[in-house]
């Protein structure tokens, strides 16, 4: 399985995802996310959504999305779980991967794009500049939600470190660096930051 990576939080998800699970990538091959390589000739051709990361089987089929790599991956190397080894426990996973998806990363991701990021993205998608700073303020209600959930616990799930961690702590790291971070008000979501960056895997 090859691995189509660059800059950002959605290919440092899967390498964070794969580096915890022990899974090797037969190749890495560095896309220029900046220079819009991934918008061109023969990268969209693999993959049209023009979307990074995606990975490359044996037989050429292409698999992009960071959660659907992510099961992929599961599928091929079960253990360790970090989606879940019942169908409960998956369910569960998956419940919290969506909530993290839409609480947080997806309005922090378009509060970046529609703002610092807007001279990157504007000619690649549509943005909306006067959305950023109300999906910014999307992004903090989100994390103030997951503040009262986590109380008591290191991981969202209790009891078990999953792709729920790792899909929301990709994208709350990246929000230290693009002018959203955490409130300071939010402990309980800066214990469960330092938790998991303290995780080997948080360097992949």
């Amino acid at each position: 399985m090859k691995l189509y990576n660059s800059m950002g939080p959605n290919p440092k998800l899967v390498r964070m995802f794969a580096a915890e699970k022990g899974f090797a990538f037969t190749e890495t091959i560095e896309v220029d996310l900046g220079g819009g390589e991934n918008r061109q000739g023969e990268y969209l051709e693999k993959n049209p959504a023009g979307q990074l990361p995606c990975v490359e089987l044996g037989d050429g089929t292409i698999i992009s999305e960071t959660i659907a790599i992510c099961e992929l991956i599961e599928e091929e190397q079960a253990a360790p779980a970090l989606i879940g080894t019942t169908a409960a426990e998956r369910a569960e996973t998956r419940m919290w991967v969506r909530r993290a998806e839409w609480k947080v990363i997806q309005p922090m991701a378009d509060g970046f794009r529609f703002a610092e990021g807007l001279p990157i993205f504007q000619d690649r998608i549509r943005t909306l500049p006067e959305a950023a700073d109300g999906m910014k303020a999307v992004a903090q209600d989100g994390l103030a939600w997951f503040d009262g959930q986590l109380a008591g616990r290191d991981t969202i799930i209790p009891g078990r470190f999953s792709l729920a961690d790792v899909a929301l702590f990709s994208f709350v790291e990246f929000g230290g660096m693009i002018g959203q971070p955490i409130d300071p008000a939010h402990k309980n979501v800066q214990a469960w930051f330092e938790k998991t960056q303290s995780r080997a895997s948080a360097q992949a």
